[in-house]
């Protein structure tokens, strides 16, 4: 049987409570396993098991003692086995199996429209070069540009969600007073349909266990055209609860796109998707996060992609400002340097010491994004509709933003699991 993917049922208890933003007190410490990063007084780069290179402090993850023992998910992906795999390009990332506990996880943030977040993998292959969850990995004693080298696979995703359903989810949620239930957000720190799943089928096996329940709220997010592979089980998810799929266009420039999203599918393969899905009956929108400064937000691009969606049939369409956690800031500066390098000063202004762009450019953005929805009549996202009014920063792989300071540390217990 495939490491992967088990019949068995996890005996153990799972306690509802509010997520952490640290890993650190949800496991006990190993004193066999030693962490990666190198002792602060040595001059020589410690590789860990997997061939980890951590030489470096930084300031949002400094170097731990030679001595520190791995703890929480750290421990766990140091001692997780490579996943077999059929590629044999020398391009292809790293694959690993991950023991997990949990698959649906809390998210206790009052500036998000769900209450949950299934992350099928750790890591994500696409390699987004502005991609905010990138210090998911960091959690994992590994630097954020390893995020899409290194993929973990979820093990036993499917009989974990069963469980997690029938003893955690509610059908009468608390934000809501009872009026609606739990939502549950698929995508949130990783593309559920990154090239991992066309050999690992974690997503799939987690959609087969949502379309056994009935009265279920749940939300896709993808950059991948991949998604209609599984229509058939969407329709049946469709049937007995509430579904919502958003694919992802930051623009229609295949050149650009190439170059901000490399290993993503091309923006008309996305636009087909979206004509696919509408055609089989599902409820499905655009998202154009992030918009990035100078790059997507030329006059005409993001009403370009809005109308292009609406051609392909979407029924909404949302669009947040980029926003930058250390960890994605260390890959994307870089980036916009060698790429862009009119760009860099204001970049380096706005992005250096701070997370979000400048409160009178988001306001700009907002403005234009209602004003697109306007002129091609498309209504807000139907889980959104029915949840409390929320303002909420970019995360590139999930929700509309107009960031609002503070909400990033929040982020992490939303998007870490």
């Amino acid at each position: 049987m495939s490491p992967v993917h088990s019949q068995l049922a996890p005996t153990f208890r799972i306690r509802r409570r509010h997520a952490s933003t640290t890993t650190v007190g949800l496991f006990p410490e190993c004193p066999d396993v030693l962490g990666p990063s190198k002792e602060v007084s040595s001059s020589v780069p410690v590789a860990d098991q997997r061939g980890s290179v951590s030489d470096q402090a930084t300031a949002d993850c400094p170097p731990a003692s030679a001595q520190a023992r791995l703890v929480g998910i750290a421990r766990l992906a140091a001692s997780s086995p490579p996943a077999e795999t059929r590629r044999k390009s020398n391009q292809r990332p790293e694959y690993f199996v991950l023991p997990v506990k949990s698959i649906l996880n809390r998210c206790d943030s009052n500036r998000v429209p769900f209450e949950w977040t299934i992350n099928p993998y750790r890591g994500c292959e696409f390699a987004c070069k502005y991609c905010y969850a990138r210090y998911t990995h960091e959690y994992m004693e590994l630097d954020g540009s390893e995020f899409e080298k290194k993929i973990y696979v979820k093990k036993d995703a499917a009989p974990l969600l069963a469980w997690d359903v029938a003893h955690k989810y509610s059908y009468s949620s608390e934000a809501s007073s009872g009026a609606r239930p739990d939502h549950i957000a698929i995508g949130t720190a990783t593309d559920p349909y990154q090239p991992a799943e066309q050999e690992y089928g974690v997503t799939r096996s987690c959609l087969e266990e949502l379309a056994k329940k009935e009265g279920l709220s749940v939300s896709i997010i993808t950059k991948s055209n991949q998604i209609v592979r599984d229509i058939d089980v969407l329709q049946r998810i469709s049937e007995r609860s509430n579904l919502g799929i958003d694919i992802t266009i930051t623009t229609l420039r295949p050149g650009l796109t190439r170059l901000l999203e490399p290993r993503a599918p091309r923006p008309d393969l996305r636009l087909g998707a979206v004509k696919q899905l509408r055609e089989a009956g599902l409820a499905v929108g655009l998202s154009a996060s992030p918009l990035i400064p100078g790059i997507t937000d030329r006059d005409g691009e993001l009403e370009a992609v809005a109308a292009a969606g609406r051609d392909a049939g979407a029924q909404w369409f949302f669009s947040g400002v980029l926003f930058l956690m250390p960890s994605s800031a260390k890959q994307f500066l870089p980036f916009v340097r060698e790429k862009f390098p009119r760009l860099a000063k204001q970049y380096e202004q706005w992005y250096a010491k701070n997370g979000y762009a400048p409160e009178e450019y988001r306001r700009k953005a907002s403005d234009r994004v209602a004003r697109i929805r306007e002129q091609y009549g498309f209504r807000s996202r139907p889980w959104v509709e029915t949840t409390r009014t929320t303002t909420c920063t970019q995360l590139s792989l999930t929700w509309n933003a107009s960031a609002v300071t503070g909400v990033g540390e929040r982020a992490h217990s939303c998007a870490a699991g």
